[in-house]
């Protein structure tokens, strides 16, 4: 089973006025935490969307237009993530999207490429959520309860004695705080 490990960045929190500015994930065996790929790219963002951007978000990530006026069309970034699945044989049953916060990076996700698109690649449809994981894994260990450490990606890497996310967020940098949480709270069995 192959888990893709996704992060996005953003100009806002609303996906029906707000765009992508940047992707990275990377494809990992959920067996033996061997990576088979990686992704990442800045988007391409219109001066128009541009204006468009929550302040507050720009201040989590750090993006500023010089960062987006040049970065890759979604076209293209759409192209290369299918070469990347495709080399790696991602499909459904035999793959899942592991994030922070799925219900957000999907339907990011899906300016790039949509979900009738996703649908006849035969692409996964289950997006699994770290915080779900944290919390079964507390109450299976009577470990403190998840809702009293907090279920952010950060709250989860302090009761792990991991450090927080790098300041300003980055989409790689993400993936890769997500897969080191990922490994604090369910592991690699092989």
């Amino acid at each position: 089973m192959l888990g893709i490990f996704l992060d996005t960045e953003t100009n806002g929190l609303n996906a029906t006025k707000h765009r992508l500015i940047e992707i990275a994930c990377k494809i990992v065996d959920v067996q033996t935490g061997t990576l088979k790929d990686q992704y990442e790219a800045v988007v391409f963002v219109s001066f128009e969307e541009w204006k468009k951007s929550d302040p507050e978000s720009l201040k989590v990530n750090g993006f500023s237009w010089a960062d987006v006026k040049d970065g890759k069309k979604l076209s293209v970034i759409a192209e290369e993530i299918k070469a990347s699945f495709k080399s790696c044989g991602i499909q459904r049953n035999e793959a899942v999207f592991i994030c922070q916060n799925p219900s957000f990076d999907r339907v990011f996700f899906t300016q790039v490429i949509d979900a009738d698109m996703q649908e006849q690649l035969n692409w996964p449809y289950h997006w699994l959520d770290l915080a779900s994981m944290y919390w079964m894994r507390c109450i299976l260990d009577g470990a403190p309860n998840p809702w009293e450490t907090g279920v952010s990606k950060n709250k989860i890497a302090a009761v792990y004695n991991l450090p927080p996310e790098a300041h300003p967020h980055k989409a790689m940098h993400g993936v890769d705080h997500l897969i080191d949480c990922y490994k604090a709270v369910v592991g690699f069995p092989g």
